[in-house]
């Protein structure tokens, strides 16, 4: 019987203790409250506890100094903290003790007060410094982070080709300030929040952001049940809380610029420490077909280009289950001499058309994951062996058609004029393969129809995924098919809750 219960223990999941225990409280005791912060970090390393005497008219006091070494800055703590306690000399105390130490002793732009040894324990793991003085049953806790951490540099997923060349970084502070320095306005707001154990950052306008939007991003991440947030991809399931679809409602970036553009047209952005992804919410349809890049170019050349993005979703998702609808049953549609073409390699080759579009698209995913995952140094390995081995060899040995191999690398290509919409747009043209092949082009018209109506009926937030297309504003289409010019972008309005420009 011990033995069953053994077993089960390993897979049963374990009991989650729901019940809180009381804070613990700041002693007073020098020696209680550091052996108190030694049983918290039982067994690591690398707590740093270190006693001092303090200098007062009413004779030596204890004080001890708590932190964690490699996230606060030693050299910092040394000038800021330990020589002014050393060197510190009163003659006569005007006022609290404590209130000194924090005001006159303690030289640093940053100093909190904490009552409990839990608050202390926070903030020592954030990179604080927390001050504690004999006798008194409060703690200052001193900002002298100085943990080592990427250097703000281009993003690698979002390259423009005019704009600024920044990009977030993991620590949520240095990304408040990236903002901040773009908005330079006291409207601009970082509330925080806290997911388990990770710092959360909600960055809005105050006057753009509707207090209705603001209160239902409160309300989802509040029900967020995660013991820590390691990536922001984490917090996309309970934002997008909507109809199951294969669209994503919540934006992600990892520019400063294009988050401070967000943030003016009423959006909220979604801060989380530990990575450079920026959460937009509510996120549209239409915004996956714009960058940067279209508002420095001309408004002719940016429309042109809007168009191609256009059409290359349409070619990505569409043109692979309609070359297989069309033949397979269909034919008579292509031209002359392109039918005999596509007649002869399917006849040459011993699959028939959906197996060949199917196992070539399969294979191209296959090879897109390997040369993702392989370090940068084995990365051409995947593109010579994609190349020459399944490329031209496939085709010469008669594996494989030429327009199969035509129309799956179009498409690929085509897909990856749109990064953001790439997850949808791979499943989608496996589902519109398949539906072409078994129901030929009525089958695709159907998928059609049901992509068309996935759209339509998703909701970011309560506002339409397909704004302003669908329903029509016609003051938001100045930015949709065209890219207005600047006088008349200027021109606000905050569609969210319906204001007047």
């Amino acid at each position: 019987m011990d033995i069953i219960n053994r077993i089960k223990s390993f897979y049963l999941p374990p009991v989650k203790n729901t019940r809180k225990s009381a804070p613990t409280a700041i002693s007073g005791s020098i020696n209680e409250d550091a052996d108190r912060l030694r049983g918290m970090f039982a067994g690591s390393s690398d707590l740093t506890l270190k006693t001092m005497t303090m200098n007062t008219s009413e004779g030596r006091r204890a004080v001890l100094i708590a932190s964690v070494e490699g996230l606060a800055d030693k050299e910092m703590m040394t000038v800021c903290i330990m020589n002014r306690i050393a060197d510190w000399k009163e003659k006569e105390i005007t006022t609290d003790l404590f209130t000194v130490l924090q005001r006159d002793v303690i030289m640093c732009g940053d100093v909190k007060s904490v009552t409990t040894l839990d608050e202390a324990s926070q903030l020592i793991m954030s990179g604080f410094a927390c001050v504690f003085l004999s006798g008194c049953k409060k703690a200052a806790a001193v900002g002298v982070q100085g943990y080592a951490f990427r250097s703000i540099d281009e993003p690698q997923t979002e390259v423009l080709q005019r704009g600024s060349r920044e990009g977030f970084s993991e620590p949520i502070k240095v990304n408040q300030a990236l903002l901040r320095r773009r908005l330079k306005t006291p409207d601009l707001k970082f509330e925080p929040m806290k997911i388990g154990l990770t710092d959360i950052s909600l960055c809005y306008l105050r006057s753009a952001a509707p207090d209705a939007l603001l209160q239902k991003v409160r309300e989802r991440l509040q029900s967020a049940d995660l013991e820590a947030v390691f990536t922001a991809g984490c917090l996309v399931e309970y934002l997008d809380t909507g109809k199951p679809s294969f669209f994503n409602g919540i934006g992600v970036t990892e520019r400063p610029d294009t988050a401070c553009a967000k943030l003016c047209e009423g959006k909220i952005a979604i801060l989380c420490d530990g990575t450079p992804s920026v959460l937009i919410v509510p996120h549209l349809m239409v915004e996956n077909f714009s960058t940067l890049d279209d508002y420095s170019d001309r408004p002719y050349f940016a429309a042109v280009t809007r168009w191609i993005k256009y059409a290359a979703f349409l070619i990505s998702v569409l043109l692979p289950g309609l070359y297989v609808a069309l033949a397979s049953y269909s034919p008579e549609f292509f031209p002359n001499q392109l039918l005999t073409r596509v007649t002869t390699s399917v006849s040459k080759t011993p699959f028939s058309a959906f197996t060949e579009v199917l196992l070539f698209t399969f294979i191209y995913e296959i090879m897109r994951e390997a040369g993702l995952r392989l370090p940068k140094t084995l990365g051409h390995a995947v593109s010579i062996i994609g190349g020459l081995v399944i490329g031209d060899t496939a085709v010469s040995s008669g594996f494989i058609g030429a327009p199969t191999l035509m129309i799956v690398a179009l498409t690929v290509i085509c897909s990856y004029v749109i990064p953001d919409l790439y997850a949808p747009v791979s499943v989608l043209r496996f589902l519109f393969i398949v539906f072409g092949g078994v129901w030929g082009i009525w089958g695709v018209m159907l998928m059609l129809c049901l992509m068309t109506a996935d759209l339509c009926a998703k909701e970011s937030f309560g506002v339409p995924f397909m704004l302003p297309l669908a329903p029509t504003d016609p003051f938001g289409l100045r930015d949709v098919l065209v890219r207005a010019p600047w006088r008349v972008l200027s021109r606000k309005k905050y569609v969210l809750d319906g204001g007047e420009p």
